[in-house]
């Protein structure tokens, strides 16, 4: 399957491949929507933080009330089509933020390739992973500690049948309740964009 599922912004040089997916206000208000608590999603200057990284950036604005399975499935077979082109599966990451941190994990159990990046963000429940998924890959987790929603993803390496090679968690202190994965702000965009570049200290 062709990269048609995504449209790639950008630049496109650099050897490193990121899938961004999105939180689920976008869905519901698109780019222009402004939260009455944290303000406008920084779609755009999120994706601009990958590119200025030499990273090719695919992404899109999903449609309101994706399934999260569903859209998985797509995104894995995506990447599929990368690695059969010969694309080696450690220069693919997938970065996930709130739902598409949720949408991530089920990628990563779907993929099931222990050499893929992932890096969930505020999209974990601080004890376990998601029923019946075994994680694979080298995952980093990003969640703040103001945050109500998003918590640790400490339980996903233990996960039964999970074969998660590097795992590294960064909490943050920044204030912004969920509020933080709206802006692209580089506590959480600059280890992401490391993790992207096999940068795994």
């Amino acid at each position: 399957m062709a990269l048609l599922l995504f449209a790639t912004t950008g630049n496109t040089y650099g050897q490193g491949y990121v899938f961004f997916l999105h939180n689920m206000y976008l869905e519901i208000a698109g780019t222009e929507g402004v939260h009455p608590e944290y303000g406008k999603v920084e779609y755009r200057q999120i994706l601009s933080a990958f590119q200025e990284a030499h990273l090719k950036t695919i992404s899109e604005i999903r449609p309101a009330n994706t399934d999260a399975v569903t859209y998985a499935a797509k995104v894995a077979k995506q990447i599929d089509s990368l690695l059969t082109r010969g694309i080696k599966p450690s220069d693919v990451t997938v970065v996930g933020t709130s739902k598409g941190g949720y949408i991530a994990q089920y990628v990563s159990g779907l993929l099931k390739n222990e050499q893929v990046n992932f890096v969930f963000i505020g999209s974990c429940n601080g004890e376990s992973g998601l029923p019946g998924i075994s994680y694979f890959g080298n995952v980093l987790s990003i969640y703040e500690g103001s945050d109500a929603i998003g918590k640790s993803c400490k339980g996903i390496p233990k996960s039964k049948g999970s074969k998660v090679g590097r795992y590294k968690e960064i909490e943050l202190n920044t204030g912004r309740k969920h509020g933080f994965l709206f802006k692209a702000d580089p506590r959480w965009l600059q280890p992401a964009i490391n993790w992207a570049k096999k940068v795994y200290d």
